[in-house]
Protein backbone atom coordinates (compact mmCIF):
# COMPACT_ATOMS: atom_id res chain seq x y z
CA UNK A 1 0.00 0.00 0.00
CA UNK A 2 1.78 2.99 -1.41
CA UNK A 3 2.27 5.91 1.17
CA UNK A 4 0.90 4.36 4.17
CA UNK A 5 0.91 0.60 6.14
CA UNK A 6 -0.29 -2.11 4.89
CA UNK A 7 -1.70 -3.91 8.14
CA UNK A 8 -2.53 -2.23 11.05
CA UNK A 9 0.20 -2.27 14.45
CA UNK A 10 -1.44 -3.75 17.32
CA UNK A 11 -0.86 -1.30 20.84
CA UNK A 12 1.52 -3.31 22.31
CA UNK A 13 3.18 -3.71 18.63
CA UNK A 14 3.33 0.08 18.19
CA UNK A 15 4.76 0.43 22.13
CA UNK A 16 7.84 -1.79 21.36
CA UNK A 17 8.28 -0.22 17.97
CA UNK A 18 8.10 3.29 19.52
CA UNK A 19 10.34 2.34 22.19
CA UNK A 20 12.82 1.15 19.87
CA UNK A 21 13.24 4.40 18.93
CA UNK A 22 15.38 4.06 22.19
CA UNK A 23 18.37 2.02 21.31
CA UNK A 24 20.47 3.51 24.58
CA UNK A 25 17.68 3.36 27.36
CA UNK A 26 16.25 -0.17 25.72
CA UNK A 27 20.12 -1.49 25.24
CA UNK A 28 20.47 -0.98 29.52
CA UNK A 29 16.82 -3.00 30.10
CA UNK A 30 18.40 -6.23 28.36
CA UNK A 31 19.06 -9.38 29.95
CA UNK A 32 22.68 -9.89 28.74
CA UNK A 33 23.11 -6.20 30.35
CA UNK A 34 21.49 -6.42 33.51
CA UNK A 35 23.25 -8.55 36.92
CA UNK A 36 21.84 -11.80 38.09
CA UNK A 37 18.71 -10.86 40.26
CA UNK A 38 18.39 -13.40 42.91
CA UNK A 39 21.93 -13.99 45.00
CA UNK A 40 23.01 -14.22 48.91
CA UNK A 41 22.39 -10.36 49.45
CA UNK A 42 18.95 -10.16 47.91
CA UNK A 43 16.52 -9.52 50.74
CA UNK A 44 12.90 -11.10 50.47
CA UNK A 45 9.92 -10.29 52.07
CA UNK A 46 7.26 -13.11 51.57
CA UNK A 47 3.75 -11.83 52.45
CA UNK A 48 0.90 -14.50 52.78
CA UNK A 49 -1.50 -15.23 56.02
CA UNK A 50 -1.53 -19.18 54.73
CA UNK A 51 1.50 -20.35 56.77
CA UNK A 52 2.26 -23.36 54.63
CA UNK A 53 2.39 -21.23 51.55
CA UNK A 54 4.72 -19.36 53.26
CA UNK A 55 7.01 -21.86 54.00
CA UNK A 56 6.54 -23.44 50.10
CA UNK A 57 7.88 -19.91 48.51
CA UNK A 58 10.76 -20.02 50.96
CA UNK A 59 11.80 -22.90 49.83
CA UNK A 60 11.02 -22.46 46.40
CA UNK A 61 13.34 -18.77 46.94
CA UNK A 62 16.14 -20.38 48.40
CA UNK A 63 16.18 -23.21 45.58
CA UNK A 64 17.07 -20.49 43.19
CA UNK A 65 19.97 -19.03 45.55
CA UNK A 66 17.99 -16.83 48.06
CA UNK A 67 19.03 -16.52 51.82
CA UNK A 68 17.52 -13.91 53.56
CA UNK A 69 13.85 -14.41 53.47
CA UNK A 70 11.68 -11.97 55.98
CA UNK A 71 7.96 -13.40 56.22
CA UNK A 72 4.71 -11.74 56.98
CA UNK A 73 1.28 -13.16 57.83
CA UNK A 74 -0.70 -9.97 56.05
CA UNK A 75 0.26 -6.72 54.82
CA UNK A 76 0.36 -4.56 58.39
CA UNK A 77 2.90 -7.06 60.07
CA UNK A 78 5.34 -6.34 56.18
CA UNK A 79 4.98 -2.60 56.64
CA UNK A 80 6.12 -2.79 60.51
CA UNK A 81 9.25 -5.24 58.61
CA UNK A 82 9.53 -2.46 55.98
CA UNK A 83 10.02 0.02 58.75
CA UNK A 84 12.80 -1.35 60.30
CA UNK A 85 14.95 -3.34 57.64
CA UNK A 86 16.26 -3.15 54.63
CA UNK A 87 14.09 -5.44 52.23
CA UNK A 88 14.81 -5.41 48.16
CA UNK A 89 11.82 -7.36 46.75
CA UNK A 90 8.24 -7.75 47.79
CA UNK A 91 6.41 -10.86 47.01
CA UNK A 92 3.01 -10.55 48.29
CA UNK A 93 -0.17 -12.38 48.25
CA UNK A 94 -3.59 -10.19 47.53
CA UNK A 95 -6.39 -11.17 49.84
CA UNK A 96 -5.38 -11.55 53.41
CA UNK A 97 -6.60 -10.20 56.55
CA UNK A 98 -5.94 -7.01 58.67
CA UNK A 99 -4.40 -5.66 55.28
CA UNK A 100 -4.41 -6.55 51.86
CA UNK A 101 -2.23 -7.11 49.29
CA UNK A 102 -3.50 -4.03 47.31
CA UNK A 103 -3.62 -1.95 50.47
CA UNK A 104 0.10 -3.37 51.19
CA UNK A 105 1.18 -1.89 47.77
CA UNK A 106 -0.75 1.16 48.35
CA UNK A 107 1.36 1.88 51.54
CA UNK A 108 4.54 1.40 49.79
CA UNK A 109 3.86 3.22 46.81
CA UNK A 110 2.78 6.46 49.12
CA UNK A 111 5.53 5.87 51.10
CA UNK A 112 8.63 8.12 49.59
CA UNK A 113 11.37 5.48 51.79
CA UNK A 114 9.57 2.55 49.65
CA UNK A 115 8.34 4.02 46.35
CA UNK A 116 10.63 2.42 44.33
CA UNK A 117 10.76 -1.04 45.83
CA UNK A 118 10.09 -3.83 43.73
CA UNK A 119 6.80 -5.77 44.35
CA UNK A 120 5.27 -8.55 42.92
CA UNK A 121 1.76 -8.95 43.63
CA UNK A 122 0.79 -13.24 43.84
CA UNK A 123 -3.07 -13.57 42.76
CA UNK A 124 -5.82 -16.22 41.73
CA UNK A 125 -7.93 -12.86 40.95
CA UNK A 126 -9.98 -12.96 37.92
CA UNK A 127 -11.63 -9.48 37.74
CA UNK A 128 -10.41 -7.10 35.47
CA UNK A 129 -11.32 -3.52 37.29
CA UNK A 130 -9.23 -5.37 40.32
CA UNK A 131 -6.16 -6.23 37.89
CA UNK A 132 -6.35 -2.51 36.51
CA UNK A 133 -6.19 -0.94 40.30
CA UNK A 134 -2.92 -3.25 40.95
CA UNK A 135 -1.32 -2.10 37.51
CA UNK A 136 -2.39 1.72 37.97
CA UNK A 137 -1.79 1.57 41.40
CA UNK A 138 2.10 0.89 40.57
CA UNK A 139 2.75 -2.70 40.90
CA UNK A 140 6.20 -4.37 39.66
CA UNK A 141 4.48 -7.57 38.27
CA UNK A 142 1.37 -9.83 38.89
CA UNK A 143 2.52 -13.71 39.47
CA UNK A 144 -0.57 -15.34 38.15
CA UNK A 145 -1.65 -18.55 40.05
CA UNK A 146 -0.93 -21.31 39.15
CA UNK A 147 3.00 -20.55 39.01
CA UNK A 148 5.79 -22.71 38.79
CA UNK A 149 9.87 -22.39 40.01
CA UNK A 150 10.42 -21.16 36.79
CA UNK A 151 8.27 -19.04 36.28
CA UNK A 152 8.68 -17.20 40.01
CA UNK A 153 12.69 -17.11 38.97
CA UNK A 154 11.42 -15.31 35.83
CA UNK A 155 9.28 -12.53 37.11
CA UNK A 156 11.75 -11.94 39.89
CA UNK A 157 14.61 -11.65 37.29
CA UNK A 158 12.68 -9.37 35.44
CA UNK A 159 11.45 -7.25 38.07
CA UNK A 160 14.68 -6.77 39.76
CA UNK A 161 16.57 -5.69 36.61
CA UNK A 162 13.64 -3.36 35.26
CA UNK A 163 13.23 0.41 36.32
CA UNK A 164 11.11 0.43 39.21
CA UNK A 165 6.68 1.57 38.14
CA UNK A 166 5.15 4.28 39.56
CA UNK A 167 1.83 4.33 37.79
CA UNK A 168 0.51 6.28 35.40
CA UNK A 169 -3.24 8.12 35.15
CA UNK A 170 -3.68 6.86 31.72
CA UNK A 171 -2.03 3.22 31.64
CA UNK A 172 -4.68 1.44 32.80
CA UNK A 173 -7.79 2.79 30.61
CA UNK A 174 -5.35 2.79 27.30
CA UNK A 175 -4.24 -0.84 28.29
CA UNK A 176 -8.29 -1.69 29.11
CA UNK A 177 -9.58 0.01 25.95
CA UNK A 178 -6.59 -1.25 23.16
CA UNK A 179 -5.14 -4.70 24.46
CA UNK A 180 -5.42 -6.98 21.58
CA UNK A 181 -4.68 -10.04 23.40
CA UNK A 182 -4.62 -12.95 20.81
CA UNK A 183 -5.03 -16.43 21.79
CA UNK A 184 -4.23 -17.79 18.26
CA UNK A 185 -0.92 -19.71 17.61
CA UNK A 186 1.59 -18.73 15.15
CA UNK A 187 1.31 -20.30 11.83
CA UNK A 188 2.45 -23.33 11.77
CA UNK A 189 2.65 -24.04 14.89
CA UNK A 190 -0.11 -26.71 16.07
CA UNK A 191 -1.79 -25.07 19.63
CA UNK A 192 -0.86 -26.89 22.76
CA UNK A 193 -3.22 -29.41 23.92
CA UNK A 194 -4.50 -28.34 27.52
CA UNK A 195 -3.38 -31.51 30.30
CA UNK A 196 -5.06 -34.13 32.38
CA UNK A 197 -4.08 -36.00 35.24
CA UNK A 198 -5.76 -38.81 35.89
CA UNK A 199 -4.96 -40.36 39.90
CA UNK A 200 -5.85 -43.95 40.47
CA UNK A 201 -4.21 -46.90 41.29
CA UNK A 202 -5.96 -49.40 39.70
CA UNK A 203 -4.73 -50.23 36.47
CA UNK A 204 -7.86 -50.78 34.62
CA UNK A 205 -9.41 -47.72 35.19
CA UNK A 206 -6.51 -45.77 34.32
CA UNK A 207 -6.36 -47.19 30.72
CA UNK A 208 -10.02 -46.68 30.47
CA UNK A 209 -9.94 -43.06 31.28
CA UNK A 210 -7.34 -42.04 28.96
CA UNK A 211 -9.02 -43.84 26.15
CA UNK A 212 -12.02 -41.62 26.79
CA UNK A 213 -9.63 -37.82 26.68
CA UNK A 214 -6.43 -39.06 24.66
CA UNK A 215 -7.88 -37.63 21.69
CA UNK A 216 -8.70 -34.33 22.57
CA UNK A 217 -6.32 -33.66 25.50
CA UNK A 218 -1.94 -34.91 26.75
CA UNK A 219 -3.02 -37.52 29.22
CA UNK A 220 -0.97 -37.94 32.05
CA UNK A 221 -1.00 -40.86 34.98
CA UNK A 222 -0.45 -41.11 38.11
CA UNK A 223 -1.08 -44.85 40.21
CA UNK A 224 -0.26 -43.00 43.70
CA UNK A 225 -0.78 -40.24 45.27
CA UNK A 226 3.01 -39.38 45.91
CA UNK A 227 3.26 -39.33 42.25
CA UNK A 228 0.32 -36.87 41.63
CA UNK A 229 1.39 -34.63 44.03
CA UNK A 230 5.12 -34.65 42.33
CA UNK A 231 3.44 -33.93 38.86
CA UNK A 232 1.00 -31.16 39.74
CA UNK A 233 4.14 -29.18 41.99
CA UNK A 234 6.54 -29.60 39.12
CA UNK A 235 7.38 -27.22 36.18
CA UNK A 236 4.70 -28.86 34.12
CA UNK A 237 1.67 -29.19 35.71
CA UNK A 238 -1.85 -30.28 34.51
CA UNK A 239 -5.01 -27.89 33.72
CA UNK A 240 -7.07 -30.32 35.11
CA UNK A 241 -6.81 -33.46 37.83
CA UNK A 242 -9.00 -36.01 37.74
CA UNK A 243 -8.58 -37.72 41.36
CA UNK A 244 -9.41 -40.76 42.89
CA UNK A 245 -10.11 -41.22 46.56
CA UNK A 246 -9.53 -44.20 47.97
CA UNK A 247 -5.36 -45.50 47.29
CA UNK A 248 -2.89 -47.06 49.32
CA UNK A 249 -0.81 -44.54 51.04
CA UNK A 250 -1.95 -41.51 50.05
CA UNK A 251 -5.48 -41.03 49.28
CA UNK A 252 -6.82 -38.44 47.55
CA UNK A 253 -8.08 -36.00 49.91
CA UNK A 254 -4.92 -35.96 51.57
CA UNK A 255 -3.67 -35.03 47.91
CA UNK A 256 -5.90 -32.37 47.80
CA UNK A 257 -4.96 -30.92 50.59
CA UNK A 258 -1.40 -30.86 50.01
CA UNK A 259 -1.81 -29.83 46.34
CA UNK A 260 -3.70 -26.46 48.24
CA UNK A 261 -0.60 -25.98 50.15
CA UNK A 262 1.95 -25.02 46.89
CA UNK A 263 2.11 -22.41 44.62
CA UNK A 264 1.78 -24.45 41.48
CA UNK A 265 -0.67 -26.85 42.26
CA UNK A 266 -3.07 -24.05 44.40
CA UNK A 267 -5.33 -23.38 41.53
CA UNK A 268 -5.71 -26.57 39.66
CA UNK A 269 -9.32 -27.53 39.72
CA UNK A 270 -9.85 -31.53 40.78
CA UNK A 271 -12.59 -33.83 39.63
CA UNK A 272 -12.94 -36.49 42.78
CA UNK A 273 -13.55 -39.91 40.92
CA UNK A 274 -14.92 -42.60 43.32
CA UNK A 275 -16.83 -45.09 44.24
CA UNK A 276 -17.66 -42.97 47.63
CA UNK A 277 -21.08 -41.47 47.25
CA UNK A 278 -22.02 -40.28 50.54
CA UNK A 279 -22.49 -36.68 51.54
CA UNK A 280 -19.53 -36.30 53.89
CA UNK A 281 -17.08 -37.63 51.21
CA UNK A 282 -18.34 -35.27 48.81
CA UNK A 283 -18.47 -32.64 51.22
CA UNK A 284 -15.16 -33.24 52.50
CA UNK A 285 -14.29 -33.14 48.95
CA UNK A 286 -15.67 -29.39 48.34
CA UNK A 287 -14.44 -28.53 51.22
CA UNK A 288 -10.61 -29.13 49.85
CA UNK A 289 -11.71 -27.19 46.35
CA UNK A 290 -12.84 -30.17 44.60
CA UNK A 291 -14.93 -28.32 41.46
CA UNK A 292 -16.99 -31.56 40.65
CA UNK A 293 -17.46 -34.98 42.26
CA UNK A 294 -18.02 -38.19 39.67
CA UNK A 295 -19.25 -41.41 41.20
CA UNK A 296 -18.26 -45.14 39.96
CA UNK A 297 -19.27 -46.67 38.02
CA UNK A 298 -18.42 -43.98 35.69
CA UNK A 299 -20.96 -42.86 32.84
CA UNK A 300 -17.91 -42.34 29.71
CA UNK A 301 -20.44 -39.92 28.21
CA UNK A 302 -21.51 -38.19 31.16
CA UNK A 303 -17.70 -37.96 32.59
CA UNK A 304 -16.07 -36.72 28.80
CA UNK A 305 -19.20 -33.92 28.60
CA UNK A 306 -17.92 -32.51 32.37
CA UNK A 307 -14.92 -32.50 31.39
CA UNK A 308 -14.93 -30.83 27.85
CA UNK A 309 -17.31 -28.21 29.96
CA UNK A 310 -14.97 -27.51 32.06
CA UNK A 311 -12.08 -27.61 29.87
CA UNK A 312 -13.36 -24.55 28.12
CA UNK A 313 -13.66 -22.59 31.21
CA UNK A 314 -9.28 -23.36 32.07
CA UNK A 315 -9.41 -22.26 28.50
CA UNK A 316 -11.16 -18.85 29.05
CA UNK A 317 -9.33 -18.18 32.26
CA UNK A 318 -5.72 -18.98 30.29
CA UNK A 319 -7.06 -16.32 28.03
CA UNK A 320 -7.91 -14.00 31.05
CA UNK A 321 -4.48 -14.08 32.53
CA UNK A 322 -3.04 -13.48 29.52
CA UNK A 323 -4.66 -10.28 28.88
CA UNK A 324 -4.09 -9.28 32.44
CA UNK A 325 0.20 -9.92 31.05
CA UNK A 326 -0.47 -8.10 28.23
CA UNK A 327 -2.33 -4.82 30.27
CA UNK A 328 0.54 -4.79 32.76
CA UNK A 329 3.41 -5.38 29.87
CA UNK A 330 1.56 -2.47 27.89
CA UNK A 331 1.92 -0.47 31.25
CA UNK A 332 5.59 -1.12 31.62
CA UNK A 333 5.98 -0.24 27.64
CA UNK A 334 3.64 3.21 28.06
CA UNK A 335 5.93 4.19 31.40
CA UNK A 336 9.05 3.69 29.33
CA UNK A 337 8.20 5.97 26.43
CA UNK A 338 7.12 8.49 28.52
CA UNK A 339 9.56 8.28 31.20
CA UNK A 340 12.42 8.63 28.13
CA UNK A 341 9.93 11.25 26.72
CA UNK A 342 9.96 13.46 30.06
CA UNK A 343 13.98 12.76 30.37
CA UNK A 344 14.53 13.73 26.89
CA UNK A 345 12.16 16.89 26.84
CA UNK A 346 12.28 18.52 30.26
CA UNK A 347 15.77 19.09 30.13
CA UNK A 348 16.43 20.48 26.96
CA UNK A 349 12.68 22.76 27.20
CA UNK A 350 14.06 24.69 30.17
CA UNK A 351 17.59 25.38 28.48
CA UNK A 352 15.32 27.04 25.82
CA UNK A 353 13.47 28.89 28.31
CA UNK A 354 16.43 30.21 29.90
CA UNK A 355 18.54 31.31 26.69
CA UNK A 356 15.10 33.47 25.73
CA UNK A 357 14.77 34.46 28.58
CA UNK A 358 18.67 35.61 28.38
CA UNK A 359 18.24 37.09 24.81
CA UNK A 360 15.00 39.37 25.92
CA UNK A 361 17.12 40.55 28.61
CA UNK A 362 19.75 41.75 26.33
CA UNK A 363 19.33 45.58 25.83
CA UNK A 364 20.25 45.28 22.25
CA UNK A 365 17.32 43.39 20.61
CA UNK A 366 14.54 45.51 19.41
CA UNK A 367 11.33 45.33 19.96
CA UNK A 368 10.29 43.09 17.40
CA UNK A 369 12.24 40.45 18.13
CA UNK A 370 11.97 40.45 21.78
CA UNK A 371 7.98 40.31 20.88
CA UNK A 372 8.61 37.02 18.99
CA UNK A 373 11.07 35.32 21.28
CA UNK A 374 8.20 36.06 24.09
CA UNK A 375 5.89 33.79 21.67
CA UNK A 376 8.68 31.12 21.83
CA UNK A 377 9.11 31.57 25.61
CA UNK A 378 5.26 30.92 25.42
CA UNK A 379 5.11 27.83 23.27
CA UNK A 380 7.89 26.32 25.91
CA UNK A 381 6.10 27.30 29.43
CA UNK A 382 3.00 25.48 27.56
CA UNK A 383 4.49 22.70 26.43
CA UNK A 384 6.83 22.37 30.01
CA UNK A 385 3.00 22.52 31.36
CA UNK A 386 1.89 19.54 29.43
CA UNK A 387 4.76 17.54 30.61
CA UNK A 388 4.30 18.80 34.49
CA UNK A 389 0.41 18.10 34.18
CA UNK A 390 1.04 14.36 32.79
CA UNK A 391 3.81 13.21 34.81
CA UNK A 392 4.05 14.59 38.00
CA UNK A 393 0.67 15.66 38.81
CA UNK A 394 0.25 11.91 38.72
CA UNK A 395 2.88 10.94 41.22
CA UNK A 396 1.67 13.57 43.52
CA UNK A 397 -2.12 12.89 43.37
CA UNK A 398 -1.26 9.32 44.50
CA UNK A 399 1.58 10.33 47.01
CA UNK A 400 4.36 9.37 45.50
CA UNK A 401 6.36 13.04 44.57
CA UNK A 402 9.29 13.76 46.15
CA UNK A 403 10.39 17.58 46.34
CA UNK A 404 13.39 18.46 45.81
CA UNK A 405 13.47 22.15 47.39
CA UNK A 406 15.49 25.15 45.74
CA UNK A 407 15.67 28.69 46.14
CA UNK A 408 13.06 30.35 43.34
CA UNK A 409 13.04 33.63 41.94
CA UNK A 410 9.54 34.16 42.79
CA UNK A 411 9.38 37.63 41.22
CA UNK A 412 10.92 36.97 38.03
CA UNK A 413 8.87 34.24 37.06
CA UNK A 414 5.83 36.39 37.72
CA UNK A 415 7.28 39.08 35.68
CA UNK A 416 7.69 36.94 32.66
CA UNK A 417 4.67 35.10 32.57
CA UNK A 418 3.19 38.97 32.28
CA UNK A 419 4.78 39.73 29.58
CA UNK A 420 3.83 36.97 28.10
CA UNK A 421 -0.30 37.56 29.03
CA UNK A 422 0.11 40.87 27.77
CA UNK A 423 0.78 39.26 24.08
CA UNK A 424 -1.45 36.68 24.53
CA UNK A 425 -4.24 38.53 25.86
CA UNK A 426 -3.37 41.82 23.90
CA UNK A 427 -6.96 41.84 21.98
CA UNK A 428 -8.48 42.42 25.67
CA UNK A 429 -6.50 45.14 26.41
CA UNK A 430 -6.08 43.94 30.12
CA UNK A 431 -3.75 46.23 32.42
CA UNK A 432 -1.71 43.38 34.22
CA UNK A 433 0.60 44.72 36.30
CA UNK A 434 3.45 43.13 39.24
CA UNK A 435 4.04 44.40 42.34
CA UNK A 436 6.31 43.92 45.39
CA UNK A 437 5.60 44.99 48.94
CA UNK A 438 8.78 45.07 50.65
CA UNK A 439 10.31 46.94 53.23
CA UNK A 440 12.36 50.04 52.15
CA UNK A 441 15.75 48.62 51.04
CA UNK A 442 15.14 44.92 51.09
CA UNK A 443 16.20 42.39 48.64
CA UNK A 444 13.56 40.54 46.72
CA UNK A 445 12.74 37.49 48.59
CA UNK A 446 12.80 34.14 47.19
CA UNK A 447 10.45 31.37 47.29
CA UNK A 448 11.67 27.11 48.37
CA UNK A 449 10.31 25.19 45.78
CA UNK A 450 10.65 24.21 42.33
CA UNK A 451 11.05 26.61 39.82
CA UNK A 452 9.20 24.81 36.92
CA UNK A 453 6.71 23.87 38.86
CA UNK A 454 6.28 27.81 40.13
CA UNK A 455 6.08 28.49 36.44
CA UNK A 456 3.30 26.36 35.56
CA UNK A 457 0.73 27.03 39.09
CA UNK A 458 1.44 31.03 38.23
CA UNK A 459 0.45 30.66 34.65
CA UNK A 460 -2.43 28.81 35.35
CA UNK A 461 -3.60 31.27 37.43
CA UNK A 462 -2.73 34.11 35.61
CA UNK A 463 -3.94 32.70 32.50
CA UNK A 464 -7.98 31.81 34.50
CA UNK A 465 -7.49 35.50 35.41
CA UNK A 466 -7.09 37.03 31.94
CA UNK A 467 -9.63 34.74 30.62
CA UNK A 468 -11.93 35.55 33.47
CA UNK A 469 -11.69 39.76 33.31
CA UNK A 470 -13.49 41.89 31.40
CA UNK A 471 -11.86 43.47 28.62
CA UNK A 472 -9.80 47.04 29.57
CA UNK A 473 -10.01 46.03 33.41
CA UNK A 474 -7.09 45.44 35.47
CA UNK A 475 -5.09 42.28 36.86
CA UNK A 476 -2.71 42.47 39.56
CA UNK A 477 -0.30 40.06 40.72
CA UNK A 478 1.42 41.22 43.91
CA UNK A 479 4.73 39.63 45.96
CA UNK A 480 4.11 40.14 49.46
CA UNK A 481 7.36 39.81 51.65
CA UNK A 482 6.38 37.72 54.33
CA UNK A 483 6.82 34.54 56.01
CA UNK A 484 5.81 32.24 54.40
CA UNK A 485 5.49 34.23 50.85
CA UNK A 486 2.51 35.28 49.95
CA UNK A 487 1.63 35.99 46.05
CA UNK A 488 -1.88 37.52 45.27
CA UNK A 489 -3.96 37.67 42.12
CA UNK A 490 -6.74 39.92 41.64
CA UNK A 491 -9.31 40.50 38.73
CA UNK A 492 -12.46 41.80 38.01
CA UNK A 493 -15.42 39.67 37.98
CA UNK A 494 -16.50 36.92 40.03
CA UNK A 495 -16.22 33.20 40.02
CA UNK A 496 -20.26 31.84 40.24
CA UNK A 497 -21.23 30.71 43.59
CA UNK A 498 -22.21 27.50 42.86
CA UNK A 499 -18.08 26.41 41.95
CA UNK A 500 -16.57 28.64 44.93
CA UNK A 501 -16.64 25.62 47.20
CA UNK A 502 -15.53 23.40 44.24
CA UNK A 503 -13.15 26.12 42.60
CA UNK A 504 -9.77 23.85 43.46
CA UNK A 505 -11.50 20.39 43.00
CA UNK A 506 -10.79 18.20 39.65
CA UNK A 507 -12.71 18.86 36.14
CA UNK A 508 -14.60 22.25 37.30
CA UNK A 509 -15.04 24.72 35.17
CA UNK A 510 -18.28 27.27 33.89
CA UNK A 511 -18.77 28.99 30.74
CA UNK A 512 -15.22 28.14 28.95
CA UNK A 513 -15.56 26.69 25.62
CA UNK A 514 -13.17 23.63 25.37
CA UNK A 515 -12.31 24.35 29.47
CA UNK A 516 -10.67 20.70 31.05
CA UNK A 517 -11.25 22.12 34.39
CA UNK A 518 -7.70 20.80 35.43
CA UNK A 519 -5.98 24.44 35.60
CA UNK A 520 -7.05 25.28 39.11
CA UNK A 521 -6.38 21.71 40.17
CA UNK A 522 -3.33 21.14 39.11
CA UNK A 523 -2.28 24.79 40.56
CA UNK A 524 -3.97 23.49 43.85
CA UNK A 525 -1.60 20.66 43.88
CA UNK A 526 1.59 22.43 42.59
CA UNK A 527 1.15 24.63 45.50
CA UNK A 528 0.71 21.80 47.86
CA UNK A 529 3.71 19.85 46.49
CA UNK A 530 5.79 22.51 47.20
CA UNK A 531 4.67 22.93 50.65
CA UNK A 532 2.47 25.33 50.26
CA UNK A 533 -1.63 26.68 50.26
CA UNK A 534 -4.00 28.23 47.82
CA UNK A 535 -6.97 30.19 48.18
CA UNK A 536 -9.90 31.41 46.71
CA UNK A 537 -11.96 35.06 48.01
CA UNK A 538 -14.37 36.55 46.33
CA UNK A 539 -16.49 39.77 46.48
CA UNK A 540 -19.75 40.15 44.88
CA UNK A 541 -20.26 43.87 46.24
CA UNK A 542 -16.72 44.96 44.56
CA UNK A 543 -16.96 42.38 42.04
CA UNK A 544 -13.59 41.20 42.47
CA UNK A 545 -11.86 37.37 42.21
CA UNK A 546 -8.37 37.07 44.84
CA UNK A 547 -6.42 33.96 44.45
CA UNK A 548 -3.65 33.30 47.20
CA UNK A 549 -0.73 31.12 47.27
CA UNK A 550 1.44 30.97 49.85
CA UNK A 551 4.99 28.85 49.41
CA UNK A 552 7.62 28.55 51.99
CA UNK A 553 10.31 31.45 52.05
CA UNK A 554 14.04 30.86 51.52
CA UNK A 555 16.05 31.76 53.92
CA UNK A 556 20.09 32.15 53.84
Amino acid sequence: MAGGLAFRLSPKEFAIKTINAFPAAINASKPENKPHAINKQTVFLVVDDFEPMRKVTSGQLRALGAVTIVTANNGMEAMRILNKQRVDIVLSDWNMPVMTGLELLHAVRADPKLSRLPFIMITAEAERHRIEEAIASGVSDLLVKPYTADRLATHIEQVMTAPPRAGLPSVVSVCAASAEVSTTPLPGTPPERPTILLVDDTADNLLMLSHLFKEDYRVRLAHTGEKALEICQSNDPPDLVLLDIMMPGMDGFEVARHMREHPTSEAIPVIFVTAMSGDDARLKGMKLGAVDFVTKPIDPDLLTHRVHNFMRYVEQRKQIQAAYQDMLDLARLREDVEHITRHDLKGPLAGVIGLVQDLVSDDSMNLKHVEQLRMVEETALQVLDMINLSAELFKIETGRFTLDAKPVKIHDILRRIAEIARTTFAEKHLGISVDAELPTGAAMPQALGDAMFCYSLFQNLLKNACEAAPDKSPVAITLHDEKPLRITFVNQGVVPAEIRELFFNKFITHGKEGGTGLGTYSARLLAEAQNGEISLEVSDRDKRTTITVTLPRYTT
